[in-house]
């Protein structure tokens, strides 16, 4: 028989993977004015930048004054009015243009305003503050003209918002009208603070100042993070689901419009006498409200977003909220124990820097890395900076509790402004140049 050669089974070789394309090189190009016209974020968030880091180092000049008085500043008008009333109304709602004209019109399911429109409200808020801050030092006229200006600029922005909100033919329309409805409170707050300024009324324009931060900026805040931070955290850590009942948003703006109410019956109260009754009201609902949000920042994530940088930055920033209601309960009731303030404006400070900023750094740098074609991280150098504001916020704390001398304030103050600057001009740059995708917007 002769010899058969075995047969060696032939493998089938697998099919060749398709060449991947080469991922194209990121577009470049130098920075161009006409650029911030591009898309509403690049114009809102520019121009917020520019007054944030205006307003922050002319409160850090006014601050290192008191400590060295080495500048002598002159005053036409409180600084601390002028620094109440720039952060609260300068540059958030700023920020707010850039952030509700561009995820508004998908809310609302309606065709997006060109940036075009914009620029002459947000040109009359940005340049309003700037002749504000002048005005501090030089006039109580010229400062009152830079609230005009920057009323008549806020008010044209909410009337645009408005318009996108009529236009709507969707049937959630809850959070862009809660976000409308605290544009109108924000402009009738600094209708009030102006006319406060023209019959030199100090505390009566800090009152429409801090009902405006309640009722303007807290309640944009947080319907924004009602209908966004669940959102995106279940878009990164899919174990976790979307829950945003809607009592969870009630309760928030309830919290908010109860803290306009105590702020106008202390106006209220006679200068004489306490109100220890309301006092104890004002301690049991910011605790009870304070535990209740403090719980649904664990709810929605807070330890598991802890390692996602940029997911844990809009947590962390939440959580503030209900720190600063607990703080400003055991404030009131450090006061009514002893007659004294023993915490200072520590939970104002914790709600403005801890809870506004950090989300505001948080919220204005996931837009731009997304709106910009990049990668939605924050890398080192935007995490260090959020974690140093961290640190600012508890400096500011310490500087608040009564008899700690004025170098603290001075030392938040200088916190606060590296890492604003720094952040600012990481993200600036952006905004003046093309998607490095090469898409449009």
């Amino acid at each position: 028989m002769p010899d058969v050669k075995p047969s060696v089974p032939i493998q089938p070789q697998p099919p060749a993977a398709p060449a991947r394309a080469p991922r194209p090189a990121p577009v470049t190009g130098p920075w161009q004015l006409r650029m911030l016209l591009a898309a509403p974020h690049r114009l809102g968030f520019f121009l917020a930048m520019g007054v944030l880091v205006a307003a922050s180092v002319w409160w850090l000049l006014v601050q290192s004054d008191r400590v060295s008085g080495g500048l002598g500043l002159g005053y036409a008008l409180s600084p601390t009015l002028g620094h109440a009333a720039v952060m609260v109304f300068g540059f958030m709602p700023l920020f707010f243009s850039g952030f509700l004209f561009t995820a508004g019109p998908n809310w609302l399911r309606v065709q997006p305003l060109p940036a075009a429109r914009l620029l002459g409200p947000l040109l009359l808020q940005a340049g309003g503050w700037l002749v504000w801050l002048a005005g501090v030092h030089l006039n109580a006229w010229l400062a009152l003209a830079g609230l005009v200006l920057a009323c008549a600029g806020l008010g044209w922005m909410v009337a645009l918002f408005w318009q996108l909100i009529g236009a709507s033919a969707v049937q959630d329309r809850v959070h862009a009208k809660a976000v409308g409805i605290g544009g109108l409170v924000g402009v009738a707050c600094l209708a009030g603070t102006a006319l406060a300024v023209l019959a030199g009324h100090d505390m009566l324009a800090l009152l429409w100042v801090r009902t405006a931060l309640w009722g303007f900026i807290v309640v944009t805040y947080v319907s924004v993070a009602h209908r966004m931070i669940p959102f995106f955290t279940s878009n990164v850590l899919p174990m976790i689901e979307i829950w945003r009942p809607f009592w969870v948003l009630w309760l928030m703006l309830g919290v908010a419009a109860f803290e306009v109410l105590a702020l106008w019956v202390d106006y209220a109260a006679p200068s004489d006498s306490a109100w220890p009754a309301w006092t104890v009201l004002v301690i049991v609902v910011e605790l009870a409200a304070g535990g209740v949000l403090l719980w649904l920042a664990l709810v929605w994530g807070l330890v598991q977003s802890l390692k996602i940088r940029l997911l844990a930055m809009l947590h962390v920033g939440f959580a503030w909220l209900g720190v600063a209601l607990v703080v400003s309960a055991a404030s009131q009731a450090l006061w009514l124990a002893s007659g004294k303030p023993v915490l200072g404006l520590g939970a104002l400070h914790a709600l403005g820097m801890g809870f506004l900023g950090s989300i505001m750094i948080a919220m204005v740098t996931r837009v731009s890395c997304g709106h910009s074609g990049r990668a939605l991280v924050a890398d080192n150098v935007v995490w260090a900076l959020f974690w140093a504001l961290q640190v600012a916020v508890g400096v500011r704390l310490v500087a608040a509790v009564q008899g700690m001398p004025l170098a603290w304030t001075a030392l938040a103050a200088l916190l606060w402004t590296v890492v604003v600057t720094a952040w600012a001009l990481r993200y600036a740059h952006w905004y003046g140049r093309p998607r490095i995708d090469g898409k449009a917007g």
